[in-house]
């Protein structure tokens, strides 16, 4: 009996290691979008962002891409562009709520390759290229199944630790899941980022960006 038990403890922990090793390969093999790390408090940063191009259509929050934004997004890259160039998935996906009088939008980052030589532009309608600004956010990082209501909560932690320090910060936040959607919760990374108004910006950046 003791020897059955020391078998099956085994292998839940193999198991356990290789749902851990293989969470942490699905997402590094995709390229990230660069940050600078200025500031870091347990599982909060200040980062420091470059423009970044991003691949755009209109999304409600709530449907996890269900609403179709996923698919016109991943049908745009790859193909249905004018050049039909297949683009690399990258991380994160970046999404914004809907707010009083404006569209929620989920985006795909450009590689980097492909945001110099110019994004392609897109066939269908629903899909546009942005660019979404650099500048400095302050960020938390949770894991589990990112909810409405688990990212308002993550986002008023994060803006009573903004409050705390003395920065100022927009009303407004963005999302950004890094994980495929079969990731158990987990493994998965969620982040909250909420951009710093510019007299907040006055440390130097002093470490590079970690997947």
């Amino acid at each position: 009996m003791r020897k059955r038990m020391f078998v099956y403890a085994a292998i839940g922990c193999l198991l356990a290691i290789g749902v851990v090793a293989w969470g942490g390969t699905s997402r590094a093999g995709y390229e990230s979008a660069p940050y600078t790390v200025v500031e870091k408090e347990k599982n909060i940063e200040i980062r420091e962002y470059p423009d970044l191009v991003l691949a755009a259509t209109s999304a409600k929050f709530e449907a996890r891409g269900n609403d179709g934004s996923f698919m016109r997004l991943f049908r745009y890259i790859s193909g249905d562009n004018q050049s039909e160039s297949k683009i690399e998935m990258t991380t994160p996906v970046f999404m914004e709520a809907e707010g009083e009088g404006s569209p929620g939008q989920m985006g795909f980052v450009m590689p980097q390759e492909v945001a110099k030589a110019g994004a392609p532009t897109p066939k269908g309608s629903g899909v546009e290229i942005r660019k979404r600004e650099g500048g400095r956010f302050a960020v938390v990082r949770f894991s589990g199944v990112m909810d409405a209501k688990v990212a308002q909560a993550e986002e008023a932690k994060l803006r009573e630790w903004i409050a705390q320090r003395g920065l100022e910060a927009e009303s407004t936040s963005e999302r950004a899941g890094y994980d495929p959607p079969f990731t158990p919760g987990f493994l998965r990374r969620n982040e909250v980022l909420i951009r710093l108004k510019p007299s907040a910006e006055a440390a130097p950046a002093v470490a590079a960006s970690e997947k």
